[in-house]
């Protein structure tokens, strides 16, 4: 996946918001995966995946379509969604460093 920014992390949080709370924390996981994957097929092919975008974040988020606007962060559902995004990509399997 390319680096991860805030404005990634915004969107795919923005994502989240669009799902029962029950289904998020799944959510989250799956669309760190898509760039991941996206970004796997833009280094080997050259150009960004059809559905998944260029290989950040913010590009599988937006895959989803038209985003609710951003939420305040001390806005409670949106702070929620804003963590489970965060503990995605702590968890992922190809974390640099």
């Amino acid at each position: 996946m390319r680096p991860v920014l805030h404005g990634d992390v915004s969107a795919a949080a923005r994502v989240l918001l669009m799902v029962p709370a029950c289904a998020r924390e799944a959510l989250a996981r799956r669309l760190v995966t898509q760039a991941e994957a996206a970004d796997r097929y833009r280094k080997r092919l050259g150009k960004a995946h059809p559905f998944w975008g260029n290989g950040t974040l913010m590009a599988a988020a937006l895959g989803w379509g038209r985003l609710p606007p951003e939420r305040r962060l001390d806005d409670p559902d949106f702070a929620e969604c804003f963590v489970a995004v965060l503990e995605a990509l702590r968890g992922r399997r190809n974390m640099p460093g």
